[in-house]
């Protein structure tokens, strides 16, 4: 960095360097560099563009720089990623959330509020008095909450989000990795959500449990595809989080074979995959027969992006 920049033109510089790097969106991973380099966010950060650089943040920016145009990702060089409004800390124990699973959760909340609509509802429309019949009552009519897992969490988004959203539920996490789980749990704690989280594979740790809402964005990568990825992808993300088996789909028929450990299968299951798995994943619970209604869902880009199964009738503890 030259000597007596002002904060835009090392932004400008940084930008060119990204790019010669082959950096996608090198002006994004520049601005997110800045504001945690500097501490600004927002208007202060767009305020502080013609001011000069301040000399004793230079290293850190640096190095920071270096970092990404070795290919390390802007959220493991900051340790955050947003998601669903919320901050998350992100390392490379855990994978980078996506604005597409997102949407799974807006699917989960939509499909939950429809079937549950006094006792899954979003916020304050949480209340009510569970109609008999509809799944949310324990023994002898008493209210219960309803039981929801995030399977493979990972930075805990999902599950963090869910409790959140719907704090009446009781929501519960797994993964494999016990790195991961640390992460996720220090994310519920900073961001005062409930949640319960179990290490193990899949459905493992809830064996013999009840659960009325599973949902999953398991490891979805054929792993011959791996090696094709982007390297911010291929070398820094947890290999554990991305591959999927020969074809991608081993998570998803294991955790159908799984199912079997469940007191009865979840009224409500929801999948993130990867693009072109949409029909095989929905055939596979289909095939399964405990969902009524078999759901597909695009994303932005209109992939198909999340699978969802849905009971129609409730299931009787």
């Amino acid at each position: 960095m030259t000597p007596k920049q002002t904060i835009r033109e090392a932004f400008v510089e940084a930008s060119s360097f990204l790019s010669g790097c082959g950096v996608t969106e090198p002006q994004r991973s520049a601005q997110l560099l800045l504001e945690h380099v500097l501490g600004l966010e927002g208007a202060a950060y767009y305020m502080a563009l013609p001011e000069p650089f301040p000399a004793e943040r230079r290293e850190a920016w640096e190095r920071a720089v270096s970092r990404r145009g070795a290919g390390e990702p802007a959220q493991y060089i900051i340790g955050m990623q947003e998601f669903y409004g919320i901050p998350f800390e992100v390392t490379p124990a855990v994978l980078i959330p996506r604005p597409e699973t997102e949407l799974l959760v807006e699917a989960v909340l939509a499909q939950a509020g429809r079937l549950w609509p006094e006792g899954a509802a979003h916020g304050g429309g949480l209340g009510g008095t569970a109609a008999p019949g509809d799944g949310t009552a324990g023994k002898n009519g008493a209210e219960r909450r309803l039981e929801c897992a995030d399977i493979g969490t990972g930075s805990g988004a999902i599950a963090v989000t869910l409790a959140l959203h719907a704090p009446r539920w009781h929501v519960r996490a797994s993964d494999i990795s016990a790195s991961a789980l640390r992460v996720a749990a220090r994310n519920a704690a900073a961001n005062g959500a409930q949640v319960d989280f179990l290490e193990g594979n899949l459905l493992e740790p809830f064996a013999g449990a009840w659960l009325d809402i599973l949902v999953s964005n398991p490891p979805y990568i054929p792993a011959a595809d791996i090696a094709g990825l982007q390297r911010e992808v291929r070398d820094h993300e947890p290999r554990t989080a991305l591959d999927g088996g020969t074809d991608g789909l081993a998570p998803y028929r294991l955790m159908m074979e799984q199912l079997t450990l469940l007191q009865a299968p979840p009224r409500l299951i929801a999948f993130e995959l990867g693009q072109g798995q949409a029909r095989e994943v929905a055939q596979l619970l289909r095939a399964a027969g405990h969902w009524d209604d078999i759901i597909i869902v695009p994303d932005l880009a209109g992939i198909e992006r999340h699978v969802i199964g849905v009971s129609n009738m409730p299931r009787q503890r």
